[in-house]
């Protein structure tokens, strides 16, 4: 279990009470996360101090980000994983290089991509696996289904969706308990219909690029910027990443005593 009271309170994901603030690992790969980090032993102390330093309970990877490096990295950090803390994952994105990004919902595909993750992060079960991205070129409901098949077969605990619509979220709703919706939102793109979805269906809501991939602290603040954020709802959980030991110490200081 971790000792450190988490920033920003708690909320509940994926059946785990956890931070409010997580902590997102796309930025610790090289550029267009893509390949290796250029400091190794500081994506690994990053890591270890979101948890252990700052009381962040929540962790935000994905297959695609490298691809594979980050849930590498998190493994090498983190395993065994303490009790209190969820490692969430996606599935169902292609990387053909740097910045490049192809959604491919393939059911082989999306179970290959999830049974790869369980062998990387070292586990029987993903806490929370994503569908990274819902492939329109294939039958959303042939996606969601194989997504329900993990789970019943007890490779996923918990799904949750990436980058959707309040239709998406309804239809997905059909096959699986969502346990979560991770959705870009910030102070510049500030508006999202599925924030008030997933407040009327009671899901919670995970904000990536909650900084803009770091743009905004310098024109906004980290403080101000993340504020904007929790007071959207308590359903509202940022996660946002760094691969600087100091960013992360700042990030976790300027929502202390937030609820």
């Amino acid at each position: 279990m971790t000792t450190v009271t988490p920033p920003a309170g708690t909320i509940t994901i994926a059946g785990k009470t956890v931070s409010r603030l997580g902590f997102g690992t796309m930025r610790l790969t090289g550029p267009g996360t893509w390949g290796h980090p250029d400091d190794h032993d500081t994506a690994i102390t990053v890591l270890r101090q979101a948890v252990h330093t700052h009381g962040i309970t929540h962790i935000d990877t994905a297959d695609a980000y490298g691809p594979h490096t980050c849930e590498t990295l998190v493994r090498h950090a983190l395993y065994p994983y303490p009790p209190d803390v969820l490692i969430a994952t996606k599935t169902g994105m292609l990387r053909p290089g740097p910045d490049q990004w192809v959604p491919h919902g393939h059911p082989a595909y999306l179970r290959s991509c999830a049974e790869a993750s369980l062998r990387r992060l070292g586990v029987e079960r993903l806490d929370l696996c994503y569908l990274h991205r819902i492939d329109r070129e294939i039958p959303a409901d042939d996606q969601f289904g194989v997504m329900k098949a993990l789970q019943d077969e007890g490779k996923v605990g918990h799904i949750g969706l990436s980058k959707v619509t309040p239709d998406d979220i309804r239809d997905a709703g059909k096959h699986f308990e969502i346990a979560a919706v991770q959705n870009v939102l910030n102070v510049i793109d500030h508006y999202d219909p599925s924030l008030e979805t997933c407040r009327e269906l009671g899901i919670p809501y995970v904000a990536y690029r909650p900084l803009d991939a770091g743009a905004l602290t310098k024109t906004r603040g980290v403080a101000e910027s993340l504020a904007w954020l929790l007071d959207k709802g308590p359903h509202v959980a940022p996660i946002p990443g760094t691969s600087n030991p100091r960013h992360l110490a700042e990030i976790a200081e300027a929502v202390k005593g937030r609820t």
